[in-house]
């Protein structure tokens, strides 16, 4: 791919230079190394140290970018709790450790803790700890779950106890590579600078062999994505399962690989804007593999299923109706639109898969396990 012009930090309009750091850092970069695969750039636009998009403000919610399932309704994080609680009960209420993978502000895991307050023995043999690595949603965090103990990854999680192991909305934001289809064979995506604006096409390494066979003869400009952190993380949680015991649940939109389609997406002010045009500045995020997922993690997997079907088969539609029946008119018009939101809007895009370790029972939610 061809680089494009060099970036002249003088035609840099003086209002984004102000306002974009990170923009300026990267175009030059581009302008001295080359073009930058898609994968990195979205690492640096999310987890730069310094301005990357997570680690200088809380996104979620109304007043910020997105909003995910906990946010939505209390009772999200209340099914998932429970979900979590019957199964340590079916395998034997063993001592685990609790673990949430990209917590956001806390919520899930707040109305988890307290839905699972009443289930005998539970909180008393599970220690939390939440794998988050923004300051910024960490303070957050604390004043829902002081308790918690916070790690930068699972890899700082203590090994010597089943693990509860809860990943909302986490993959999807993980780097992705893309490969692209051309008529010369399959190529990755690199980000490059054309002088004013940042734009993605493809590369010049030949990277046929990365493509799964079955989608080696796509049509010309299709799209392959794959994600090696995703995949990492799941082989990791996989193994520590298999070795401790325990179960994971990831939660995400997505689809069952392989497939090809070009996913990647930006958000701000809860509006789908241009994935390259302001680095740092709006949240992105790729459709998860959880085909993908499931390989990597090399251990028992259930499901996916949608997330519909998953909340229903754990008692949504009911725990709505107990909770409208002490709710005003006002209140019980919300419960019916988060229920509507989770279960429809939500319901098919977003997927639930479950993994466990160790002779651990089959999950509620998946078919066989309680409900």
């Amino acid at each position: 791919m061809d680089a494009g012009p060099p970036f002249a930090y003088k035609n840099w309009p003086a209002r984004r230079r102000l306002l974009n750091t990170l923009a300026e850092q990267l175009a030059r970069e581009i302008a001295t190394t080359g073009p930058m695969p898609v994968a990195q750039w979205m690492a640096r636009a999310l987890g730069d140290p310094q301005h990357g998009y997570y680690v200088t403000r809380d996104p979620l919610g109304a007043a910020g970018d997105f909003t995910t399932a906990p946010e939505i309704s209390q009772m999200f994080g209340e099914l998932i709790g429970l979900w979590a609680a019957d199964l340590w009960l079916r395998a034997g209420s063993p001592r685990v450790r609790l673990v949430e993978l990209g917590p956001g502000r806390g919520t899930l895991m707040a109305d988890f803790w307290r839905a699972t307050a009443k289930v005998p023995g539970f909180h008393a043999a599970t220690s939390l700890h939440l794998v988050e690595t923004s300051p910024v949603l960490r303070a957050a965090q604390a004043r829902l779950l002081p308790d918690a103990v916070w790690h930068d990854s699972l890899a700082q999680v203590p090994d010597d106890l089943p693990l509860l192991v809860i990943a909302n909305e986490f993959f999807d934001a993980l780097p992705v590579r893309q490969l692209q289809r051309t008529a010369a064979g399959w190529r990755e995506r690199m980000v490059t600078h054309d002088g004013t604006r940042f734009v993605a096409g493809a590369g010049a390494l030949p990277l046929d062999a990365l493509v799964p066979p079955a989608l080696a003869d796509a049509p010309v400009g299709s799209v392959w994505e794959t994600s090696p952190a995703a995949t990492a993380i799941a082989a990791e949680i996989g193994a520590r399962l298999a070795a401790s015991g325990g179960a994971a649940l990831f939660i995400d939109y997505g689809y069952t690989g392989p497939a090809t389609g070009d996913t990647l997406q930006a958000v701000r002010a809860h509006g789908y804007v241009d994935p390259f045009a302001d680095p740092g500045e709006v949240d992105l995020t790729a459709h998860v593999d959880f085909a993908a997922l499931a390989e990597a993690a090399g251990t028992t997997a259930h499901g996916p299923v949608g997330q519909g079907d998953f909340l229903l088969a754990l008692g949504l539609a009911q725990r709505a109706e107990a909770l409208k029946a002490r709710a005003d008119t006002r209140g019980r018009a919300h419960i019916e639109a988060a229920t509507v939101r989770l279960t429809v809007t939500m319901g098919a895009l977003f997927k639930a898969l479950a993994l466990t370790g160790r002779d651990w029972p089959t999950p509620a939610g998946f078919g066989t396990g309680a409900p």
